[in-house]
């Protein structure tokens, strides 16, 4: 329960109201192990903490990479924070994307606005070991053009030969020449094989009931599909129950599940 001190590197914007924070333990530049999936408890000193994903890239963490949107007390401290000022940490917590048991097999990643941040480690460890997987496809959907992450790194991976990235929008604005719908609306034409593929899908909860409905019809098998579940966690270790889902508690048993394993809880409204 005790955070560890780290000092904050550098602060980017990522939106309007999203930034990523670049931190690295105080006693030094050492590593920082974890998986693809996890979180870290983040603590603002004399605010309090909150659960954010680790978005960086787990075979280079001498720095630890947290997206997160303005959206609460906490949040609005963090984004005024500058570089050498200290934040409390705990983690790495949860369950993670199973990257290995993919390998052999197409992989598809569906993000929705800022679930595209727990979703970028997976893509991070998979793009260091492309030759064992098959096709790799990366479907992207946001409200705005203005709310895309991660922007140049898009660009980067759609010049990729053996990467394919697709992005959406629901709403157009003047200059947007791409996709414009929700992002299941990219599933039905998207290059994989449903017979041997497996998926990461993280944003929104409606969403995901959604994009999890779209790749059955698509033919991907319901335990091949993993969603993160990342909702209401404040304690990451079971003690304070706000994170109970079903049976199931996010913090200890998830974010990452197995669709399978949740599909009765997920598709009833309100869980």
């Amino acid at each position: 329960m005790a955070p560890d001190p780290f000092y904050v590197r550098r602060l980017k914007p990522e939106t309007d109201d999203t930034f990523t924070l670049a931190l690295q333990p105080a006693d030094g530049p050492s590593k920082f192990n974890f998986e693809p999936g996890q979180f870290n408890m983040v603590y603002v000193f004399g605010v309090g903490e909150i659960p954010i994903s680790i978005s960086g890239d787990p075979g280079d963490s001498k720095l630890l990479f947290h997206t997160t949107r303005e959206v609460g007390l906490v949040t609005r401290a963090m984004r005024q924070l500058k570089p050498n000022d200290l934040v409390g940490l705990r983690g790495p917590f949860g369950t993670f994307w199973p990257v290995e048991d993919a390998e052999g097999k197409d992989v598809v990643i569906v993000a929705g606005g800022i679930g595209l941040a727990p979703l970028r480690p997976a893509l991070y460890r998979i793009l260091s070991r492309r030759d064992r997987y098959g096709r790799v496809v990366l479907l992207y959907g946001t409200r705005t053009p203005a709310d895309i992450l991660y922007r140049h790194e898009l660009e980067q991976w759609r010049s990729r030969f053996d990467l394919e990235v697709y992005a959406t929008v629901d709403r157009a604005m003047s200059g947007w020449r791409g996709n414009v719908g929700v992002v299941t609306t990219l599933i039905p034409r998207a290059p994989f094989d449903p017979r041997n593929t497996v998926a990461y899908v993280c944003g929104p909860e409606v969403m995901m009931r959604f994009t999890t409905q779209e790749l059955q019809k698509r033919g991907v098998n319901k335990d091949a599909i993993f969603i993160s579940m990342e909702r209401n966690m404040k304690c990451a270790v079971g003690f304070c129950g706000r994170c109970q889902f079903g049976p199931t508690f996010v913090c200890k048993d998830g974010p990452v599940f197995r669709f399978d394993k949740v599909e009765d809880w997920l598709m009833k409204w309100e869980i």
